[in-house]
C-alpha cells in the first residue's frame, strides 16, 4: 500500500550522520519511520523528538503524502558554553506514494512524545465485498 520515494535515502541518512550536515529545505534529512495495517487502516509512526508541533506540516497531493518538520536550536543564554551537541538539527521530511486504496481524505494526526503518527482508512471500494448470483434475463432456447 505504500512506496518508497527514494531507494538511496538510508544512504544519505548515513553519510549525514557520519558528516554531522544538519538537513536544508533544499536537502531535507530523512526522518525513521515504521509503516503497518492495523484492522481497516493503514498507520505510519514518524520518529520526531524535539519538534515542535508547529514545525511540522503534512501534505496530501492526489496520492504523494509529505512530511516535513524543522528541529530549530534550543535558545540558549549568552553564558552557556556548549560542551556537547549530537542532536540533529535542521529540516527532516519523508515522501510516501499512497495505493488508490487508501482514504486519503480523511487520514487522521496525532502528535505525542515526539512521535507523529498518521492513521489512513482503506478506502470503501477496495474493501473486499461479495457479489450475488442473479438469474438470466431472458434464456434462449436452442431450437
Amino acid at each position: 500500500m505504500l512506496m518508497r520515494t527514494d531507494p538511496f535515502r538510508e544512504l544519505d541518512r548515513l553519510a549525514q550522520q557520519l558528516t554531522g550536515v544538519a538537513g536544508t529545505w533544499s536537502r531535507p534529512s530523512a526522518m525513521p519511520m515504521d509503516a503497518y495495517r492495523e484492522g481497516e487502516e493503514y498507520v505510519i509512526a514518524l520518529d520526531l523528538p524535539g519538534v515542535a508541533r508547529d514545525a511540522i506540516d503534512i501534505d496530501v497531493e492526489r496520492n504523494m503524502l509529505t512530511v516535513r518538520a524543522e528541529r530549530r536550536p534550543v535558545v540558549k543564554s549568552e553564558d552557556v558554553q556548549m560542551e556537547l551537541s549530537e542532536r540533529p538539527l535542521g529540516v527532516f521530511s519523508r515522501q510516501l506514494v499512497l495505493a488508490d486504496t487508501l482514504d486519503t481524505e480523511r487520514i487522521t494526526a496525532a502528535y505525542e512524545a515526539g512521535v507523529l503518527t498518521l492513521r489512513i482508512p482503506i478506502a470503501e471500494r477496495a474493501k473486499p465485498r461479495k457479489i450475488a448470483i442473479g438469474a438470466e434475463r431472458d434464456p434462449k432456447q436452442i431450437g
